[in-house]
């Protein structure tokens, strides 16, 4: 639902106008947009305050520092997408390996249905994290971590079922996807097509099951 909020003076706003945790959230929102396509650095306060119509100065009344805000959107972030890989990964209608093959094919509509403007927020931070605050290093650390356990659970389950080879090592297996993974949404970003996730999932795919 979209929201107008009416020009005003600058300083703290109403609480009335649109509710402090509504305007809050949408703030959270128009900042996790921005990251997935521009990243931390190219992204000014001022720009998403003017995307969602909110006064220029009304920032520091629902975020401490744009520090503080950034870390609130990788933990959206990470949250989100933990439970997008939940949803994909423990599908117990598919297999595991039909699993995976799901979780390509939908990020590569994500990705489409912004043009291949848009890639991962954690991507994007982690390509530019030497000008970053570096209490985020262990926060996208723990992140990449977190999708990896997972992953490497679905693919323990394929080994477990003779979808994939008695010797293949998950771990490694996990860690390898996601660092390709990653690479091929930065490169389907830059072609602006989806022909880098496609390359880099038919590859993964032939080392699983080779």
């Amino acid at each position: 639902m979209e929201t107008s909020i009416v020009a005003r003076r600058r300083g703290r706003p109403p609480k009335e106008l649109a509710g402090f945790s509504e305007t809050r959230d949408t703030l959270l929102r128009a900042g996790v947009a921005a990251l997935t396509e521009k990243g931390f650095s190219a992204t000014g306060i001022d720009e998403i305050l003017r995307s969602v119509n909110v006064p220029k100065g009304s920032f520091y009344h629902y975020f401490g520092s744009k520090e503080s805000f950034g870390a609130e959107l990788i933990d959206i972030y990470a949250a989100y997408f933990a439970r997008k890989l939940d949803r994909i990964l423990t599908d117990p209608t598919r297999t595991p390996l039909e699993r995976l093959r799901d979780f390509t094919a939908d990020a590569e509509a994500g990705m489409k249905r912004y043009q291949f403007r848009r890639g991962c927020l954690v991507g994007n931070l982690g390509q530019e994290m030497n000008a970053l605050p570096q209490t985020y290093r262990k926060k996208l650390r723990d992140v990449f971590d977190d999708w990896q356990a997972r992953t490497e659970r679905c693919l323990l389950e394929a080994r477990e079922t003779g979808q994939i080879p008695a010797n293949k090592n998950c771990k490694a297996l996990a860690e390898f996807f996601w660092i390709g993974w990653e690479g091929a949404v930065l490169r389907a970003k830059l072609d602006g097509g989806p022909k880098p996730l496609r390359v880099f999932a038919d590859g993964f795919f032939s080392v699983l099951t080779s």
